[in-house]
């Protein structure tokens, strides 16, 4: 693989984590339920790709999309059923536990890498992700909140569930072969809002839901920006990234979304915090460098 296409694709990745890392905060001035959100991120995004492929005077693949329609469509219920597990946490529990389980994906990743991609667990891989996952820990703050009941136990649950299904979608689009990044992201939304369509509507009472201009143009930001082009930059960098790399840098994603609650919303980051998000970015970032390891011929390299 041509190195300057990693490295780029490490850029994109990185960018995409940003960006959905910055959610959080979108998420604390739109007055909805999580579900609608959702819902409106899937069906946004998947518009707003489908005008930039109308723009740019492209067509979607048929072809392609039809070689990997099965595991198009399993990803893109995942990612509406990801969705729905994640917000459900987020009811049962503290936001804080509901991201330390979320964040255990990159683990899940991580060590199931070996049977599915022949990728080399090294030690300084296994060392990386015991200190992110030690840094999570105390940028949850679940040290200091602890767990308080029945509702925390359902929460731990439904966020595990949803980090499987994370990590579940990672590999799965490691094995879309051929599919531009555009192509993918369009077809996997589209499922995703499917699958949440009828939950928002058995979930809801839509008829006394009022939307605000803020409220719509909020909305269209969250599904064009955060959703649309993240999900498109997420999906187009990861078919050239080892798995095990997708992993650890996905852990910026909750650093950022903590650092910006921090400066935007005022929300106390405590001792803790600021030393679990430089553990986090530390081990990210020296899991990247070779250190302590030999340089391999690329033909021997197995990047996917």
């Amino acid at each position: 693989m041509n190195e300057k296409v990693v490295n780029r694709s490490k850029l994109l990745l990185i960018l995409s984590t940003f960006l959905f890392g910055t959610i959080g905060i979108f998420r604390k001035f739109i007055p909805l339920p999580s579900s609608l959100i959702a819902l409106a991120r899937g069906v946004i995004g998947m518009l707003f790709l489908l005008m930039v492929v109308f723009i740019k005077k492209d067509k979607l693949s048929w072809n392609a999309i039809r070689r990997n329609l099965l595991f198009l469509c399993l990803s893109g219920a995942m990612i509406g059923i990801n969705w729905i597990l994640l917000f459900e946490a987020y009811r049962y529990t503290t936001v804080a536990t509901a991201t330390l389980c979320y964040y255990m994906a990159p683990m899940f990743v991580i060590l199931v890498s070996p049977l599915f991609f022949k990728e080399k667990l090294t030690g300084k891989k296994i060392l990386c992700v015991a200190v992110a996952l030690i840094g999570m820990v105390f940028v949850s703050g679940i040290l200091q909140t602890g767990f308080t009941g029945i509702g925390d136990l359902t929460g731990i649950l439904l966020g595990l569930g949803a980090a499987l299904l994370y990590a579940g979608i990672v590999i799965l689009n490691m094995n879309i072969k051929n599919v531009s990044a555009y192509d993918k992201t369009i077809v996997q939304l589209a499922v995703a809002a499917v699958i949440l369509l009828p939950y928002t509507l058995l979930s809801e009472n839509l008829a006394q839901l009022t939307f605000s201009p803020l409220t719509i143009v909020m909305l269209i930001i969250l599904g064009a920006l955060q959703t649309g082009i993240g999900y498109a930059l997420y999906f187009g960098s990861i078919e050239h990234l080892r798995t095990q790399t997708v992993a650890l840098l996905s852990y910026i994603d909750p650093v950022v979304a903590i650092l910006l609650s921090a400066v935007f919303l005022r929300e106390q980051l405590t001792l803790w915090g600021v030393v679990g998000a430089i553990l986090v970015l530390g081990s990210t970032l020296i899991s990247e460098l070779p250190i302590g390891e030999k340089k391999q011929i690329n033909a021997d390299t197995p990047i996917i």
